[in-house]
């Protein structure tokens, strides 16, 4: 028998039909399912099958895990760098506002330095701030924000915190200017705080101070400390003024003494602008030795006028 021969055989031309074979596929599966779930059956297959399978799916899930991750990474990205701005911001803003505390701390310490020597000098003042430096270059004057109206005269003293700053030379309605310390045309009378020895102190115009009119022969060291004397009637005794820092004792009369300033003279921002000193009465013994002087020059006037007459 030929190949079509039992093509023709009526066996063979018979096919199922479309809904039997769905009723025959249903039912293998149903017994498969059955069966596995029961018995277990397929769970070798399907451990089998997953490895067979899992390079395929994680090929078939790269583009969706790229993307996933992609759009994750951007958000996060632009979540970072908003976070890094703000960071910025807020780091710039701490830095100024710290910069700001520390400069009102600064001011804070320096005004009380400077109200703890307003206290220790016992006199009435005006507290200054130091504007700007004079435009002249070849002088050391400074411009502060008081004056006339603010009682402010000529020739009073300026001190700061540690000692003596210079003096008003010139006034303005509401601002005036102060020849420094270390101007060379500076001069006030000072005395050693150790032995009250007596001297002028003279500015340099190089930052520096000079001691003039004290005898090679005196009693003078480095390391003193001096003060007013307060002789001059502008400076009250006592305040701080220079500390010496060389003696050259050559053969001339006088010695040349270098000097340091106490005060920050060039650098201070805060200041205060002492009143006028005013100078104690007599002493009660002068006035007392000078009555019977003056008596005595009565009773001698007298008889004269009587011889006169005669």
């Amino acid at each position: 028998m030929t190949t079509a021969d039992y093509k023709t055989l009526p066996v063979f031309r018979r096919s199922l039909t479309a809904k039997v074979r769905l009723l025959i596929f249903v039912a293998v599966s149903l017994a498969m399912l059955v069966a596995d779930l029961r018995f277990r059956y397929l769970e070798e297959l399907r451990q089998g099958l997953s490895v067979l399978t899992y390079p395929l799916q994680m090929l078939a899930s790269q583009p969706t895990d790229f993307v996933r991750n992609a759009s994750i990474y951007f958000a996060t990205l632009a979540k970072v760098q908003l976070e890094n701005a703000e960071l910025r911001r807020n780091q710039t803003d701490v830095a100024e506002r710290l910069l700001r505390f520390e400069r009102l701390e600064e001011e804070n310490t320096a005004l009380r330095q400077l109200l703890a020597m307003a206290g220790k000098v016992k006199t009435q003042g005006v507290a200054a701030e130091v504007l700007y430096d004079a435009p002249d270059p070849f002088t050391r004057k400074v411009i502060l924000d008081r004056g006339a109206l603010h009682g402010v005269e000529p020739g009073l003293a300026v001190i700061d915190a540690r000692g003596v700053v210079g003096q008003v030379t010139r006034i303005y309605p509401i601002q005036s200017e102060v020849t420094l310390l270390t101007d060379r045309d500076q001069a006030i009378p000072v005395q050693i705080e150790r032995n009250q020895l007596r001297g002028v102190m003279f500015g340099t115009g190089h930052g520096k101070l000079e001691l003039r009119f004290v005898l090679a022969t005196a009693d003078v060291r480095p390391g003193d400390r001096l003060v007013t004397s307060g002789l001059d009637g502008v400076f009250i005794p006592g305040l701080p003024v220079a500390v010496i820092e060389t003696v050259e004792r050559d053969t001339d009369a006088f010695a040349r003494i270098a000097c340091k300033p106490i005060a920050a003279v060039e650098q201070s921002t805060r200041v205060l602008v002492l009143g006028r000193q005013v100078l104690p009465p007599p002493r009660p013994q002068a006035e007392a030795a000078a009555k019977p002087g003056a008596e005595a020059q009565d009773r001698a006037r007298r008889p004269a006028r009587g011889r006169n007459r005669d």
